[in-house]
């Protein structure tokens, strides 16, 4: 049986660049959307408000479902990833961003097309998919506690 990792990931554009974190994963620097693992007792939209605030200073507005992603992982793992697009406001450029996080950028989709080190196939997918299909309201969306 195939268990999945629930995450989370932000799509913000503004001025035609993309707001990305430079990270260090297992010494390794790779750029990735806002991202992270919902936690336990918090839902998805929770999850993808809070890894943004944490990874990049900046408050996330979250407007609508991009897509949800299976991706099987080489070393066996598989993330089930749901992609978020919204807005950020509140900037808090003096916050400590989380462990691993080196930077986070503003991007063109060149710019990111062009680099060899994106943390996943899921950076880029996801972004065109937004470009080229509606998001999906979040009322779509249902956390249903037992």
């Amino acid at each position: 049986m195939v268990q999945a990792e629930i995450t989370v990931a932000a799509l913000v554009c503004r001025d035609n660049r993309y707001l990305v974190v430079e990270e260090d994963i297992r010494g390794e620097r790779v750029i990735n959307q806002p991202a992270g693992h919902v936690e336990p007792g918090e839902t998805i939209t929770e999850a993808v408000v809070r890894e943004t605030r944490e990874e990049t200073a900046w408050g996330f507005v979250p407007t609508g479902l991009v897509g949800m992603y299976y991706f099987p992982h080489a070393d066996g793992r598989t993330t089930l990833r749901f992609a978020f697009c919204g807005d950020v406001c509140d900037h808090r450029p003096a916050m400590p961003l989380d462990e691993g996080i080196v930077a986070a950028r503003w991007l063109t989709y060149d710019e990111l097309a062009a680099c060899h080190n994106l943390r996943s196939p899921l950076v880029l997918q996801s972004i065109l998919d937004n470009s080229n299909r509606s998001a999906l309201p979040l009322d779509y969306i249902a956390h249903i506690s037992g």
